[in-house]
């Protein structure tokens, strides 16, 4: 479950861009293909644009077409916390970051093997480390 940060909205607000707020803290999405990481191909570490937690290594990343950044797995188990969303009519598997309990995206089981899943994530919800894959 999340360790949740202690900060207020107010705070969240005053470190965040609105972007960011919209997608993070008000679990909104960025169109697709339009996200700084979605055809990003540079070795390292995807941070937290939140809390700077580590979430997923380059090494992971693959090309789903899908028009987000998508991994087939997070960088530990208690890096991101699920939970059921059936917001807009669908049923869907929310991806949030373990520590702050930021809105990342959605986890879906088409992915590649060997986990089989696709971590659909929002650009705007990360951060990039170049050339460290370790947390």
């Amino acid at each position: 479950m999340s360790r949740q940060t202690d900060k207020t909205d107010a705070e969240w607000r005053d470190e965040l861009s609105p972007e960011q707020y919209r997608v993070c803290r008000e679990k909104g999405t960025e169109p697709p293909f339009t996200g700084r990481y979605h055809a990003f191909k540079e070795a390292g570490l995807y941070r937290c644009s939140c809390c700077g937690e580590p979430l997923f290594r380059s090494d992971e990343k693959f090309d789903s077409g899908t028009g987000w950044p998508s991994f087939w797995e997070s960088v530990g188990a208690d890096a991101v916390a699920t939970q059921e969303d059936n917001s807009h009519g669908m049923r869907r598997t929310e991806v949030q970051c373990a520590n702050c309990g930021a809105h990342l995206g959605h986890v879906f089981p088409d992915g590649p093997r060997p986990t089989g899943l696709r971590y659909c994530i929002n650009s705007v919800s990360l951060d990039f480390e170049p050339g460290s894959e370790s947390p």
